[in-house]
């Protein structure tokens, strides 16, 4: 039989590699999309079955030529993962209001796309899943997030209603919000992040258990993605252990 097809977009190099990882290690055939070209090239070669392809997700008329192109060469995908985040962490006095428009294209407005290009394909098979990964931001607007939150707060409510709409046809809808902050290698040197990227003063735990483990939040997802269907879940809520919430 033909492995089945896993598509991610946002594949970075933390929880999207991992997650191209972990899909593949199930027996995926993975569509990476992503903006970098060298980081896709380097995983695709590291990666078996896994294939590049290299798209801006809120250039929403080349992510459709690019979801064709994915279609063409691996075939119809059975699981999206909507990974791609914009952020903006600027005061809201201070920021570019087009941030937020382009938060949203990127965040909610590209994940509308994804899933009218990809389920009706699912609900023809009768089975399928779409994955969204999240964040603290979309249960609840902070300092500095007025920017940012209200998109991903307009996600998480997007993939309630596909879930309501696509599960009665065989496809599992998933939101997993990481309420942590995550150990990736953008962020710098912990010395160099803000106050509430990094474990404060009196944290009584290695240090690195403030940190959600990349690898494990890709396990979690793909726990979700694979669930028996009836005990299907739509909001799952992952924390380190010591994360105060």
């Amino acid at each position: 039989m033909t492995a089945p097809v896993a598509l991610i977009t946002g594949v970075g190099d933390s929880t999207g590699a991992a997650l191209a990882r972990r899909f593949a290690a199930g027996g995926y055939r993975v569509a990476m999309i992503a903006r970098n070209t060298a980081r896709l090239a380097a995983l695709e070669a590291e990666i078996e079955d896994a294939r590049a392809f290299v798209c801006d997700v809120g250039d929403l008329e080349a992510l459709e030529a690019t979801l064709a192109e994915v279609r063409a060469t691996l075939g119809k995908p059975a699981v999206l993962i909507h990974n791609a985040v914009a952020h903006s962490f600027d005061g809201f006095l201070d920021a570019d209001p087009a941030e937020l428009e382009r938060n949203f294209r990127i965040n909610t407005t590209a994940l509308l796309h994804l899933a009218r290009a990809l389920a009706p394909d699912m609900i023809e098979a009768g089975s399928g899943a779409i994955m969204v990964t999240g964040n603290t931001a979309s249960h609840r607007g902070v300092p500095k997030y007025a920017l940012f939150a209200p998109t991903k707060a307009a996600q998480r409510i997007l993939s309630e209603s596909l879930a309501r709409e696509l599960g009665p046809k065989g496809v599992h809808v998933g939101y997993i919000t990481v309420d942590a902050a995550i150990d990736v290698t953008w962020l710098g040197p912990e010395a160099e992040r803000p106050d509430w990227l990094r474990p404060p003063p009196d944290w009584p735990w290695p240090r690195e258990d403030f940190y959600a483990k990349p690898a494990a939040i890709a396990e979690e997802v793909f726990h979700l993605a694979h669930q028996d269907r009836s005990t299907w879940a739509f909001d799952l809520v992952i924390r380190p252990f010591a994360e105060a919430w």
